[in-house]
Parts: structure tokens; C-alpha cells; sequence
């Protein structure tokens, strides 16, 4: 049987879980645990997404986050892979790291502050922390949200304190929060009226009308694909080519220059290079939009423009403070 296709549009909000291969122990160590949150906001750069909330245990993670642009698939895409190369280099091992496809559930806007509660509360339900204690464990965003000075730049803990009572992104709201934490861990009542039981198993989170919209979307975006017409890749190659339109126009070239300029060209370097960092645009896509020849060069080539090398800089300069 077919794959179900994931629904994907501007300003979706999800709850992703993902789990170790066989239900290993793949974030057993502190350092891959960090590896992993490195690969993560490697991935928000790149695809743009706005974390609201995480959570990594020994073999698995979950995340609650908003994708500005509809490329969940992409970014997961690069985020699973990419770890999973990281980790097998790291430990001369081959094989798949995570068990099967991630879960992704949709999430209506309304509802992400109970998936944040929910993802915050899972190292008290494994009992590895006490609710009291939780803040002070260092592998969910609750570190983020209470100490200002570790937030990455994609991480906004808006939802969170916006749904345990309108609280304020202070020290006294924040203080509130974890209070709130302690109160619904222990309220069997609060869980059941945030329906805590389907926030990691329902195949989405919200009202009624919010899963009979996405329901009939979904009928569509599938009928679509059945007729030949744009699915999820497709629409994620449309976004690459209306951000490579972007930067050829800040660096005035067109697409004629793509065609008699050579490969090796600073300025497609540069926009290769702006375009790695700012989205999970492939190498194979990329040398043969810019006409740069082979892949593996294109790599080696965007490697060195970002460690400075001087031919390419006025050109990234320039494209990274485009904005997307």
C-alpha cells in the first residue's frame, strides 16, 4: 500500500515524534543528544520552521514546530538523513538509525500550547525528573524558555505561555509556567480536558471542523497527485526556484549568466552557498540549476566560500542578507 502523503502548507504547526531503530538507545549520550539539537537548528535555518517545543529522550524525540513555508518533507528529510550520516560516521557503523517513517501529526494553532505542555512534561512521565524539577533537565526547550540567554534564534515559546494563561515572556510569566507544569502534571482532570492521551497518537490535534478541513485537503492534495499534477516535491522545487530568482536579482545576474558564465563562477558559488544555508535545496539540484557541472565539486566549492575564501564574499555577503 501507497504511503499516505503529508499535508504540508504555509504556516502548518506539527507534532513530530520520531523513534531509534528497533527502539534503540540512539540519544543514549549526552553528545549525540546535542548532536541531534545541532542537526535541528541546522534544519530551522535552512527551512525557516519556528520550534515552539522539544524533547529528546534516550530513543526518541519529539518536536513541536511551524512551518512558514509548506516543506515539512524537505526538512525532515535533511534532519533525519543528515544526523543519521553524522552518527554513522561517528561510530564507523552503517544501517538506518531511526525505526520506519515519522510521525507527524498536524496541529491546529490553537492547540500547539497543550503539544508544548505535553513534550515538556515527557521526561517527568519517564520518570526522570520530578515536575519540580524538570526545568533543570537540559534536554527540552524548558531551559530555552526560562533562560532567555540560551535561545536559539528559531525557538519562540509564545504558544506555551500564551495557553497556560496568557503569560507574559517575563521572568515573573515564565516563573508562572512552571508552575502551571507542576499543577497539570499532578491534575488528572487538566490532561484529560487537554485530551493528553491522543496529543502523540491521534493522526491530528484540534476541534472537529479544524480535522474535517484538513480531511478534505488531504482528499485533495492526493486526487492531485493521482492526475500527475504538483505533490510535496514538486512544491518544495517551486520554493527553491522563487528563492534562487531572489538572489540572482540581488546580485543582478540572470539566467542567461547561469548559462555562459563558467562553472566554477564566485558568484555561483555564493548562491550555492546561500542557498545550502538557507534551504534544504540538494546538491544535484542546485549544479544543474547553475549549471555547475558535478556535485561532489559544487560541495567542495560551497566549503570553501563559507570559510571566507576571498573570491566568493562580496557575492555571499550580499545573498545572506537577502531576505527569504
Amino acid at each position: 500500500m501507497a504511503r499516505k502523503l503529508r499535508l504540508e502548507y504555509e504556516g502548518a504547526v506539527y507534532h513530530v515524534i520520531s523513534r531509534g531503530n528497533y527502539r534503540a538507545d540512539v540519544f543514549g549520550q549526552e553528545t549525540t543528544k546535542t548532536a541531534f539539537l545541532r542537526c535541528l537548528g541546522e534544519t530551522c535555518v535552512k527551512s525557516g520552521w519556528v520550534v515552539h517545543a522539544w524533547c529528546v529522550m534516550s530513543n526518541h524525540y519529539h518536536l513541536c514546530f511551524m512551518t512558514p513555508k509548506p516543506n515539512l518533507v524537505e526538512g525532515m528529510r535533511w534532519l533525519q538523513v543528515t544526523f543519521s550520516v553524522r552518527f554513522n560516521r561517528l561510530r564507523n557503523e552503517r544501517g538506518h538509525v531511526f525505526q520506519g517513517r515519522y510521525k507527524a501529526l498536524l496541529v491546529e494553532p490553537d492547540s500547539a500550547g497543550a503539544v508544548c505542555h505535553y513534550i515538556h512534561l515527557n521526561p517527568v512521565r519517564a520518570r526522570i525528573v520530578t515536575p519540580s524539577t524538570v526545568a533543570q533537565w537540559p534536554w527540552t526547550s524548558l531551559t530555552s524558555l526560562i533562560d532567555i540567554r540560551q535561545r536559539p534564534a528559531w525557538y519562540s515559546p509564545d504558544p506555551a505561555l500564551a495557553h497556560a494563561g496568557a503569560l507574559d515572556d517575563t521572568p515573573a510569566g515564565r516563573r508562572r509556567y512552571l508552575l502551571y507544569l507542576e499543577w497539570l502534571q499532578e491534575d488528572n482532570a487538566g490532561k484529560k480536558a487537554l485530551e493528553f492521551d491522543r496529543l502523540s497518537t491521534d493522526w491530528a490535534v484540534g476541534a472537529p471542523a479544524f480535522k474535517k478541513a484538513l480531511l478534505q485537503e488531504h482528499q485533495h492534495l492526493e486526487q492531485s497527485v493521482r492526475r500527475g499534477e504538483a505533490g510535496p516535491r514538486e512544491i518544495s522545487a517551486e520554493l527553491w526556484q522563487e528563492q534562487l530568482s531572489r538572489y540572482l536579482a540581488v546580485i543582478r545576474k540572470t539566467r542567461r549568466d547561469i548559462e555562459t558564465d563558467s562553472k566554477g563562477a564566485a558568484w555561483k558559488v555564493a548562491v550555492a552557498a546561500g542557498m545550502k544555508t538557507r534551504s534544504t535545496a540538494s546538491n544535484p539540484w542546485l549544479a544543474q540549476q547553475l549549471r555547475m557541472g558535478s556535485p561532489f565539486r559544487l560541495s567542495r566549492l560551497v566549503s570553501a566560500c563559507r570559510a571566507n575564501s576571498a573570491p566568493y564574499q562580496p557575492y555571499f555577503k550580499a545573498i545572506t542578507k537577502c531576505k527569504v
